[in-house]
């Protein structure tokens, strides 16, 4: 095995997708300043051309600003949402773009750090890149979780408890992570299989629980 290898847990057989397997899922994208502009705007295309709506979710209003290899300033991302205002119910996926300074400043934020520890405990399907585990850990949410991450994180990652593998794309249950941009093409085809995948038991769920006619 490298460290190009996908790394699969608990993976299902695929079987044939719609052209639009993410109809009707709406998915979280947590981020602000100093997100890497690549790691928000590629896996948002991808999910959105996957039929999913795609919401920016920020610690404050107006825009964000994100930045190219962390140093040099990119494009303004207009915000949809502020964590403050927003809950778990709302939500049917989430992901969480990496740049130092973007999780660095959502990990310090106790309604950011809430939220992800909630989409986590209600199993809302997760894709995580680069710096991002850095919130995933401050939420204690990582413990006994396989995942990748930059190399710089993967230390925080096992002292939380988590177990680091180096892979373009690992994924554990509906936990999907890469370590950085360029594992972005790879990442971007996982979280669409993962979240549709997620989907599909949902509406398997709500038929279940649908009363006899």
């Amino acid at each position: 095995m490298t460290g190009n290898d996908p790394i699969f847990l608990n993976s299902t057989t695929r079987e044939p997708r719609p052209a639009r397997p993410l109809d009707g899922m709406v998915v979280a994208i947590l981020a602000t300043d100093g997100v890497e502009e690549v790691e928000l705007t590629e896996p948002r295309a991808a999910l959105e051309g996957a039929g999913a709506q795609a919401v920016l979710v920020s610690l404050h209003d107006g825009e964000i600003q994100a930045m190219h290899r962390d140093v040099e300033p990119a494009g303004r991302f207009r915000v949809d949402k502020v964590v403050n205002d927003v809950s778990v119910a709302d939500f049917d996926g989430l992901l969480l773009p990496g740049g130092t300074t973007n999780p660095d400043k959502l990990r310090q934020n106790s309604h950011a750090v809430d939220f992800v520890r909630g989409c986590m405990h209600a199993q809302r399907p997760t894709g995580v890149i680069c710096h991002g585990p850095w919130t995933l850990v401050e939420a204690g949410v990582v413990s006994r979780r396989t995942l990748t991450s930059y190399p710089s994180v993967r230390t925080d990652i096992r002292n939380a408890g988590g177990i680091v593998v180096d892979g373009e794309v690992v994924v554990d249950g509906s936990l999907v992570s890469s370590r950085g941009p360029a594992d972005l093409p790879q990442f971007c085809a996982k979280i669409v299989d993962v979240f549709a995948d997620a989907t599909r038991a949902m509406v398997g769920d709500a038929r279940r629980s649908r009363p006899a006619q």
